[in-house]
């Protein structure tokens, strides 16, 4: 989360647009910056899981990271438009790589937001995310501040979220997903699966080169803050 936030900061200072994707070892439950996680997650049977969890500097809701590829968009506002538009255009992007790989994805129809306390992010699909019939594919969600936006995103590759159910407090449904895997009928290669949406995202043009060191060094500065359950647990 801190390397995203400094991703977010350069992309602030330089005016260039990144894309980063990763996988997380060992998984995570991670929340939204604003969900109630206390209110809708059992902390204790989190706990007596050995589950890892964190808090997104993004927004929206839970995400359990395990079987699906996680992508990070850094850009100036200006490069992207407003949050709609960027919102648009990155999973435009995305859904176009999925495409290429023989997935007949497309984007949800415009529809009201879903509010933070309805359960995982993969529970509903709001308007312009990555859908296969009604289920999503891709969740995202959106920071912007300092003239520059990051926007966090999850592809499922082969899991269906179920474990976000099984640790909410009280009733919730089994999040409504189509994993890559179930769609392509065959395993999804995570590495395959960045590479191809790299390529689809060439139009958005010039990709700079980072100085990896250096952007360690700003990370380990605010990694604290991801690390503390105080953060994690805040609300």
């Amino acid at each position: 989360m801190s390397l995203d936030l400094s991703l977010h900061a350069r992309a602030a200072r330089s005016g260039y647009c990144y894309l980063r994707f990763y996988r997380w070892t060992p998984s995570c439950l991670s929340f939204g910056r604003h969900e109630p996680a206390l209110k809708r997650y059992d902390r204790g049977r989190i706990a007596e899981l050995g589950i890892d969890t964190v808090r997104r500097p993004t927004g929206g809701r839970a995400v359990w990271h395990a079987g699906e590829l996680t992508y990070a968009v850094a850009a100036p506002e200006a490069a992207m438009g407003s949050l709609r538009e960027a919102y648009h255009q990155i999973h435009l992007t995305i859904a176009a790589g999925l495409q290429a790989l023989g997935a007949p994805v497309q984007l949800a129809p415009a529809g009201r937001s879903v509010p933070l306390d309805a359960g995982a992010c993969f529970s509903a699909a709001t308007g312009g995310e990555v859908v296969r019939d009604a289920s999503k594919v891709v969740g995202s969600a959106q920071l912007r501040s300092d003239g520059a936006l990051l926007q966090h995103g999850s592809v499922l590759l082969d899991d269906d979220q179920s474990l976000v159910r099984d640790v909410s407090i009280g009733p919730a449904e089994l999040p409504d997903v189509q994993p890559l895997s179930q769609i392509l009928g065959r395993p999804a290669d995570w590495e395959e699966v960045a590479l191809t949406i790299r390529d689809a995202a060439t139009p958005w043009g010039e990709w700079a080169t980072l100085d990896e060191a250096g952007l360690l060094a700003e990370s380990e500065a605010q990694a604290s803050r991801f690390r503390d359950p105080a953060w994690t647990w805040q609300r």
